[in-house]
């Protein structure tokens, strides 16, 4: 696989007319943002394009705008050290979770387990084949949590695909003890209305609480009946993850949250939340749910309470998840446009949509508010064969300034700054060029995470990506070291 190294932020102008056809194809394709928000659980499918669509990106990778299939593509700052592709477990890459020397990848059909103890060299040290989508992962001690968001037939590691319309169907968290990497044990599972799409750790002393993330409720699902307006609470011993039950379920909507179409086109019904990040330090959260960004206080985690709420009936289709500042004066809200499987990232599209929102936080106590800023989105357009929207990212602990690694998709990984939450900026990025110039593939970063001085990137199709930041801005960051990190539970880095 070839490097090109490329020191100025490219962007490509692809044209307007094909691009705006190729996203309409393949929004069409894919269903809208509040079906299927992330990829299923199914192997990812190609989807052709047209011959327009093919024909132009062909002539941009000849040209040298976009990168050729599978090339590598990265600013001068940034340094691609190693790729790991997938092995026993062949699924989609999820996200990751980090302790130690030790890298945790979620992957639809499981978890990998890498040392990484040296960054420029993971090594495996188990897989475990458990599938149940989108197996979100996050780990506190000794044990290891993982979401299952796909309906089967039993809690088991062997459990089979059953419609969620069967009453003896199961979908929920299930929780490793990881004490022995070598060897992962299954030692509990709790199941949960609607699943869980993603989930969010509470840790203290004693317990840990998990905020379970779900949504998309329906009249013909036994235990997923709608209204769906908050989130399960799942309290879990750490002496006897065994007795792991749920202690309250939270209602974050008493109106129902934002309607969806038609009162508002083109944005998802609130029908529970898809993220939800955590910032124990300040008693705070942020949720990013569906069609509504909302802040709560967390200071009795088994009754969280809604201090403010926000909505973007504009530009935003589906509020995918949220990253604090280190100051938490800010909130940074992704939409994931196009359910992750869209390629948004085109000139047609433009700089709005698809992108981040950047919130302050205004105000003290129960008076506080999320005030809008500005948006942030990458702007070296991509191939319409691309699957690109704004995904999972981690901040880099910099003092003084806000500045965060985020993942999108086959947009690859961007470094961007916003100190001035008014006029954020990319400073760093790596790309790979499309999985195919003909058709459109599911594939790229899901999640890009920076912990102890290097990025670490889950690829859903290429596998393990570990960069290596080079740059004066954020050089500070690499002074920063944690023995854990769970991105949606947020570290007080200034402690």
């Amino acid at each position: 696989m070839t490097s090109l190294h490329i020191t100025r932020v490219r962007r490509r102008h692809l044209g307007v007319a094909a691009a705006a056809a190729g996203l309409f194809a393949t929004l069409l394709t894919a269903g809208p943002a509040a079906a299927i928000p992330d990829p299923g659980d199914s192997p990812a499918t190609k989807q052709g394009v047209s011959t327009a669509q093919h024909a132009e990106a062909k002539a941009a990778i000849e040209s040298g705008e976009i990168p050729g299939v599978d090339e590598i593509a990265h600013s001068k700052n940034i340094e691609h050290l190693v790729n790991v592709p997938k092995d026993a477990i062949k699924g989609t890459n999820s996200d990751l979770a980090f302790q130690g020397n030790y890298a945790f990848a979620g992957n639809y059909d499981g978890f990998r387990i890498f040392d990484i103890s040296n960054p420029k060299a993971p090594r495996t040290v188990s897989q475990v084949l458990c599938p149940g989508a989108q197996n979100d992962i996050s780990v506190s001690g000794n044990l290891l949590f993982l979401s299952t968001d796909s309906s089967r037939n039993d809690n088991s590691c062997a459990s089979t695909s059953q419609p969620a319309t069967e009453k003896s169907s199961w979908e929920g968290m299930k929780i490793f003890d990881i004490s022995d990497k070598s060897n992962p044990k299954y030692v509990a599972a709790v199941e949960t209305a609607c699943g869980s799409h993603t989930h969010t750790l509470v840790p203290e002393r004693r317990n840990v609480y998990v905020y379970v993330s779900s949504y998309s409720p329906s009249e013909s699902f036994p235990d997923c009946k709608p209204p769906h307006d908050g989130i399960s609470v799942i309290k879990v011993p750490r002496s006897a993850p065994e007795k792991s039950a749920i202690v309250g379920f939270p209602v974050l909507f008493p109106d129902g949250g934002n309607p969806g179409a038609p009162t508002n086109p083109g944005v998802s019904k609130t029908t529970g939340c898809h993220d939800i990040t955590v910032l124990p330090s300040k008693d705070l959260a942020a949720g990013a749910c569906m069609g509504d960004g909302i802040l709560f206080d967390i200071e009795d985690p088994e009754e969280p309470k809604v201090i403010d709420r926000v909505q973007d009936n504009v530009n935003f289709a589906f509020w995918h998840s949220a990253t604090f500042n280190q100051k938490a004066n800010k909130v940074v809200f992704t939409d994931e446009l196009g359910g992750g499987v869209g390629a948004t990232c085109n000139e047609a599209t433009g700089p709005n949509r698809g992108a981040d929102g950047i919130y302050d936080i205004t105000g003290k106590g129960d008076s506080r508010k999320l005030v809008f800023r500005s948006y942030f989105k990458i702007d070296r357009h991509q191939a319409d064969t691309e699957n690109c929207v704004a995904h999972n990212g981690s901040l880099i602990p910099v003092k003084g300034k806000d500045i965060m690694v985020q993942a999108w998709y086959q947009g690859g990984v961007s470094v961007w700054d916003f100190t001035d939450s008014s006029k954020p900026e990319e400073i760093a990025f790596f790309e790979r060029g499309p999985v195919s110039a003909d058709t459109s593939v599911t594939a790229g970063s899901w999640s890009a995470y920076y912990y102890n001085g290097y990025i670490y990137s889950n690829d859903m199709a290429k596998g393990f990506d570990v960069l290596k930041l080079n740059d004066k801005r954020t050089d500070g960051a690499k002074k920063v070291r944690l023995h854990e990190l769970n991105v949606q539970t947020q570290p007080d880095y200034r402690r």
